[in-house]
């Protein structure tokens, strides 16, 4: 198989740029991410290291709530600077002493070049271990949305699925969501670019308007 020559960079992708591919040995064998879950969302997210506390609620979180990404065609990746036989044995560790398996691959990133290819590696907080981020690309490869974390403050795992959920329902009926937006609430009509859209705004009832740019309706799903 070629191999793919990874640039060793701190650079930390954006929103709206594809992911960058990467060739990776993991919990569930050696991957090539242009490769993997092909037409699905991937979660790539990183943890500073492997048996400590905060990383391990972290990814129990993750673990026990995967029916819930799978409901969502979502697959999970973590990673972190350790190797696989770390990570083998933390795995082990967590399903014998909790019952929780993490069942998705965790990236052995011990030569840190997935890490640094992220931006995962942030020098004044610490150089050794990633941050906790999260990465959400969407079946096409482009990341859509990037939350961080610092090393000592747990994920909201409720957000995390909120905002996978909103960036779905988002694409699939081209609306916005306002704050704080769940399942089920109303969402925002994109406004008007012209006049005559404009002044179509303003004389349809069809859904609840503060003004013509400001226009909120319910999802027939």
């Amino acid at each position: 198989m070629e191999t793919l020559e990874v640039k060793e960079s701190y650079a930390m992708p954006r929103i709206g740029d594809q992911a960058p591919d990467f060739e990776a040995a993991t919990t569930k064998g050696h991957i090539r991410f242009s490769d993997f879950a092909t037409d699905k969302w991937v979660l790539l997210f990183s943890h500073p290291a492997d048996f400590t506390p905060v990383c391990t609620t972290e990814m129990s979180g993750f673990a026990q709530r995967k029916a819930e990404f799978d409901a969502l065609n979502t697959e999970l990746m973590g990673l972190s600077i350790d190797s696989i036989h770390s990570h083998l044995a933390w795995v082990n560790n967590v399903k014998e002493k909790t019952g929780v398996y993490f069942d998705f691959p965790i990236i052995a990133d011990i030569d840190m070049k997935v890490a640094k290819l992220y931006g995962m590696l942030q020098p004044n907080e610490s150089a050794t271990a990633a941050v906790r981020a999260v990465f959400f690309i969407d079946p096409s490869k482009k990341i859509r949305l990037i939350m961080y974390y610092p090393l000592n403050v747990g994920r909201n795992m409720d957000e995390i699925l909120r905002a996978l959920k909103a960036l779905q329902v988002s694409d699939e009926h081209s609306v916005a969501l306002p704050l704080n937006w769940r399942e089920g609430d109303k969402v925002i009509i994109p406004p008007p670019k012209t006049l005559t859209e404009m002044d179509d705004r303003l004389n349809d009832d069809s859904c609840e308007r503060i003004d013509f740019y400001l226009c909120k309706k319910e999802l027939n799903v």
